[in-house]
């Protein structure tokens, strides 16, 4: 019998928790899991500014596509994309948006990009650490510039890492196989979108669709959130 059965029969993924005896928490474990079934988004550190590029993964086409949000923003200067379970990271973005919202009104500055991931990633850890709640089932890559581009990207576990480039989500690895050959710490907004659009294509194949790609960019000059319209990425699609 695999250990992992095993250790389902013996009851120890009741609760996150819970350590199986060779040292593993089931249940965080899962929810990785969960990460890896939802729609793929990528992040892209660029010499001008930062993007985030995210699958809508729109399944009924009786929903409006301009109705669906995948990248969010959290503060002017701060954008972020969930991957998992949507609702999960709904959450936490709306918590992120408070935790920004109290330091711009506490300290009349915007908040840094690492406190604000650290504040995230400490929520997620504490639903590893107690009872009577499920880990997040959600990976978010948190995007923002104070005097520099950051990207950021927390998993269920509450750890987090600094990418000059990364994906999450279904196809993650592929997308990152191509990102380690093509980036470049020299790559503008305007290529790195176009990058993103190319990666997509290449792993959603006959599913893509310009209209299911949610895009932001934060450029180091502005330090401001703007989404990319449909029609400019379709410029980028080619």
């Amino acid at each position: 019998m695999q250990p992992q059965a095993q250790h389902q029969m013996m009851g120890y993924d009741r609760a996150s928790t819970m350590f199986s005896p060779d040292g593993r928490l089931l249940q965080v474990e899962y929810a990785k899991k969960t990460v890896k079934q939802g729609s793929v988004a990528m992040g892209i550190v660029c010499k001008d500014g930062v993007i985030l590029v995210a699958d809508k993964r729109i399944a009924d086409k009786l929903i409006l596509p301009t109705s669906v949000e995948k990248v969010f923003q959290v503060d002017d200067h701060i954008a972020a994309t969930p991957t998992g379970l949507v609702m999960d990271g709904r959450v936490l973005i709306e918590r992120a948006q408070l935790i920004a919202q109290q330091h711009r009104v506490t300290y009349d500055d915007s908040i840094d990009v690492l406190t604000l991931v650290k504040e995230i990633s400490d929520i997620k850890q504490a639903h590893t650490q107690y009872g009577g709640a499920r880990p997040y089932g959600v990976s978010l890559l948190i995007a923002g510039i104070n005097e520099n581009p950051h990207l950021f990207m927390t998993d269920p576990t509450g750890v987090y890492f600094e990418y000059k480039a990364t994906a999450i989500g279904e196809y993650e690895q592929e997308i990152k196989n191509i990102l380690e050959k093509t980036y470049k710490d020299s790559i503008t907004m305007d290529l790195g979108i176009k990058t993103a659009i190319t990666s997509l294509k290449a792993v959603l194949g006959k599913e893509f669709a310009i209209e299911r790609i949610d895009a932001i960019r934060i450029s180091k000059a502005t330090k401001k959130f703007e989404r990319i319209s449909t029609e400019e990425l379709q410029k980028y699609n080619v």
